[in-house]
């Protein structure tokens, strides 16, 4: 399980660069707290609705205070969809048979996509993030009762939106917290990816340019590909050899 949680963490932060270009409007957006408008993510037009009301001013203190509370928010969110996939798992390996270590292979089969398509070799999972957004375009709503941000508590639920926002890299993380079989496991391989995104998001929300520029260097993102593209392969055959 250790190890598990530190590949979680590892995937999260070698997804940086992901993060950056698929919530970086977003994460501008929260960090201004200004009023909704139009992002992309991906290829996904996304809008955070609201009511007409004055854009609320911060000081800087309290921008880094609500910039932790998005992520808390956010992670927390991570860590209730992996309680539930990983709750899912466990009824179907108890249930229907179905094999943990075969659930395993088809993560591994996905961390070797996600490879490809942080390289931008092979875009296959930008297929399942559009599906994400039928769940998406029934949660946005919510923003309305959320936005403008002038609490603590609003920050923190902005936050927990943010987190059900289609993403390949989360959906690929998904299928280790499935893996797991377990509603507690799968929480907790959730928690530590959110923990290993947080350096680049973190970095865009307090504008730290020069860290922003390493991450987006295509050298980072193409060797953070091979990386989990090689942890893929590892892990299937791993799975593989528990399997037969």
């Amino acid at each position: 399980m250790t190890m598990d949680l530190l590949s979680a963490f590892l995937v999260g932060l070698l997804g940086s660069g992901h993060c950056l270009s698929m919530c970086g409007g977003i994460t501008t957006m929260l960090t201004s707290a200004i009023k909704p408008n139009k992002v992309s993510v991906g290829d996904i037009n996304v809008t955070l609705q609201t009511i007409e009301e004055p854009t609320p001013i911060y000081s800087s203190s309290s921008r880094v205070n609500l910039v932790f509370l998005y992520n808390l928010g956010r992670i927390i969110s991570y860590s209730t969809i992996g309680a539930i996939v990983g709750f899912t798992g466990s009824i179907a390996a108890k249930n229907i048979g179905l094999p943990i270590a075969g659930l395993r292979i088809f993560a591994a089969i996905f961390m070797i996509l996600l490879g490809l398509y942080i390289g931008q070799w092979l875009m296959w999972l930008t297929h399942i993030e559009k599906l994400g957004t039928i769940i998406w375009k029934r949660i946005s709503p919510l923003s309305r009762k959320i936005l403008p941000v002038n609490s603590p508590a609003k920050a923190l639920g902005l936050g927990a939106l943010w987190g059900w926002l289609p993403c390949g890299l989360v959906y690929s993380c998904l299928t280790w917290a499935m893996a797991s079989g377990d509603l507690y496991s799968g929480a907790s391989i959730m928690l530590f990816f959110g923990l290993g995104t947080l350096p680049a998001l973190l970095t865009l929300s307090l504008s730290l340019e020069k860290v922003k520029a390493l991450i987006t260097m295509p050298t980072f993102r193409q060797t953070s590909s091979i990386l989990l593209i090689t942890y893929g392969i590892y892990s299937f055959f791993v799975a593989y050899q528990l399997m037969f």
